[in-house]
C-alpha cells in the first residue's frame, strides 16, 4: 500500500526526520474521502428534491426520519433522534413540522403510557413510499450495467462502513 507524505510535515521530532508521527495519507484514503465527499453532495442535493416530491414544504433533512419510520415503524422521539444524530430541541422541531404538514403523528406507547410513539400518517406513509420507489427506479437505471453480485457487495461495504460509524 503506497503512501504520500504531505510537503513539510515532519514529526517535530529533534532532527527533523519525516519517520514516526509523519502524517501519511494513503492514496485509498484519500480517493475514499474524494469519493465519500462526492457521494454525499449528491445524496444532500437528492435528499432536498426528494423531500420536494414528498411534501413542498418538507425541509431536506427530515427525509431521513420518514426513512427511519417506514423501514422500522412507530418510534419514540429519542430513537429518532439518535438514528439520525441530533439533539433532542432539534428532533422535536422537525417532529413538528412533520406533524403540521401531516405526515407524521403521535400516539401513546403501549409499553409506557408517559411515552410517545411517532408513525407516518397514512398520506405520509403513501407519499414518501411514491418518491422512495422513485429512487430505487434510478438505482437500477444508474446500476443496469453492474453485475447484481457487484450490487449486493456495493450494499454490504457501505452497511458495514455505516456500523463502523456508529461505535
Amino acid at each position: 500500500m503506497g503512501a504520500e507524505v504531505h510537503e513539510g510535515e515532519n514529526d517535530g521530532g529533534a532532527d527533523g526526520s519525516r519517520a514516526g508521527v509523519n502524517r501519511l495519507v494513503d492514496r485509498e484514503f484519500l480517493s475514499l474521502e474524494r469519493e465519500l465527499t462526492l457521494l454525499l453532495r449528491r445524496a444532500r442535493a437528492s435528499s432536498g428534491e426528494m423531500a420536494r416530491q414528498v411534501h413542498p414544504d418538507l425541509e431536506p433533512a427530515a427525509y431521513g426520519l420518514l426513512v427511519c419510520l417506514d423501514d422500522s415503524g412507530p418510534q419514540r422521539a429519542t430513537a429518532l433522534a439518535a438514528y439520525i444524530g441530533v439533539g433532542k430541541a432539534t428532533m422535536s422541531r422537525q417532529l413538528r413540522a412533520l406533524e403540521d404538514l401531516g405526515l407524521v403523528a403521535r400516539e401513546p406507547d403501549p409499553a409506557d403510557g408517559r411515552a410517545w410513539l411517532v408513525r407516518l400518517t397514512e398520506e405520509g406513509g403513501t407519499r414518501f413510499r411514491e418518491v422512495r420507489a422513485g429512487r430505487r427506479e434510478r438505482y437500477v437505471r444508474q446500476l443496469s450495467g453492474w453485475d447484481r453480485s457487484e450490487v449486493a457487495e456495493l450494499a454490504r461495504l457501505l452497511r458495514q462502513l455505516n456500523d463502523s460509524a456508529e461505535s
